[in-house]
């Protein structure tokens, strides 16, 4: 058993009074290893799975900042002027904080609420069909939808002019750190032109705030933090299925 969540308050509470769990423990070690691992049992706030409360709205508001997204890189000169290489690593890259980025300036919020987790009897009862889809799905996780929020919570805060936006986008997309660029030195010289463009903004407005402008780069940097994977189960799986969301995107920016 996972000494975590043995740990765990919320586990403790079920084992009291789970009078059915003492009955069949027997069978229920037996299917741990396919739908009943102690992990998916647990309902503590680093494992409890959750799902948008509103799918339909959210994931269509998602998708048309996916679509502004690939629109912003396709629209830049300096980035279709990238060998092709280049631009694929830079899309792989960089998807996933311009999407959030594009979520922040078009102000989409979400609620999401707890996934119902079958039943140990239910877990039983169902045996081998328990390595259906369905019930193998990775879904986020409260802990790690809480961080996305306040990540996004940071950027609100900031309140960010059109202008902003755009020239902290430049500075998130053309990263030089990434391996394998063959034009790194040429993509450096773009983030410095972004940033540059970004702090001589800020200066004429917000002249008398000295330090937004490091307040701004640790909140984009907070950004990458955030794994796409959570992005594309949260916002995209309920809509598209576990399509390769990479896949996804080169067809969006190949699109004419």
């Amino acid at each position: 058993m996972n000494m975590e969540c043995e740990k765990c308050p919320c586990h403790h509470e079920n084992s009291r009074n789970a009078i059915l769990y003492t009955l069949l423990s027997e069978n229920l070690t037996h299917h741990k290893g396919s739908c009943g691992s102690s992990q998916q049992r647990c309902l503590c706030h680093k494992r409890r799975a959750v799902c948008l409360q509103t799918p339909q709205a959210t994931c269509q508001a998602a998708s048309d900042v996916l679509v502004k997204t690939i629109s912003f890189m396709k629209n830049l000169p300096s980035f279709q002027l990238l060998p092709w290489e280049d631009q694929l690593l830079l899309l792989d890259s960089c998807w996933a904080p311009l999407f959030l980025l594009g979520l922040v300036q078009e102000t989409v919020t979400f609620e999401v609420t707890e996934t119902p987790v079958p039943s140990m009897l239910e877990r039983i009862l169902l045996d081998g069909q328990c390595k259906r889809q369905e019930l193998q799905r990775v879904q986020p996780t409260l802990a790690s939808v809480q961080h996305l929020q306040r990540c996004l919570n940071s950027f609100w805060s900031l309140d960010l002019s059109p202008k902003e936006y755009a020239y902290l986008k430049g500075a998130i997309l053309f990263n030089p750190d990434i391996p394998g660029l063959r034009a790194s030195s040429y993509i450096e010289s773009l983030q410095r032109e972004a940033q540059q463009a970004l702090r001589q903004v800020l200066v004429l407005l917000h002249l008398e705030d000295q330090g937004r402008f490091a307040r701004v780069l640790l909140s984009s940097s907070s950004l990458r933090s955030i794994p796409p994977t959570l992005i594309t189960d949260l916002f995209f799986e309920p809509i598209i299925g576990k399509t390769d969301i990479l896949e996804l995107l080169i067809e969006m920016l190949l699109m004419k």
